[in-house]
């Protein structure tokens, strides 16, 4: 069961610098759009991921069709689907060993997460980055040491 304390998130967000961000969209008044936004703006690396949008730019960076299509490691990869979608990409995050797991506010996929911590992964859950920013006090990465 993924824990969601502040000390972990603290260290997730305060560690992670490249985060593959799963149903971005080009659509500006889109949550997945405005929280790209905003990660980008506090300093991460953002790959967008949609299979729909592969090819295309959202927010100057390439979209890509899944995790195993991205051209670099990540240390995350954020989801933005319906809990019914997110299987398949909890299992290419674990083949990939990619180190986190995060699903927004609204993304419960309680199997899936244990699939993810039972390989070493580890899972945030029905959370969102750009609120535990702030409310954790993360400085930009600009800021950090």
């Amino acid at each position: 069961m993924p824990s969601n304390s502040p000390d972990q998130m603290r260290d997730i967000l305060t560690t992670v610098r490249t985060i593959a961000l799963v149903g971005a969209s080009e659509k500006t008044n889109r949550p997945s759009h405005e929280v790209m936004e905003y990660l980008q703006a506090h300093g991460y690396r953002i790959l967008p991921v949609n299979p729909r949008l592969a090819g295309q730019k959202v927010l100057g960076e390439t979209v890509y069709a899944d995790l195993h299509s991205l051209p670099e490691p990540v240390e995350m990869v954020e989801l933005f689907l319906a809990p019914e979608r997110t299987d398949a990409i909890i299992d290419q995050a674990i083949d990939l060993n990619i180190p986190v797991v995060w699903l927004q506010i609204g993304v419960i996929n309680e199997d899936g997460a244990a699939r993810a911590e039972a390989a070493g992964l580890t899972v945030v859950m029905d959370r969102c980055p750009k609120q535990e920013i702030p409310r954790l006090g993360i400085p930009r990465a600009s800021e950090r040491r």
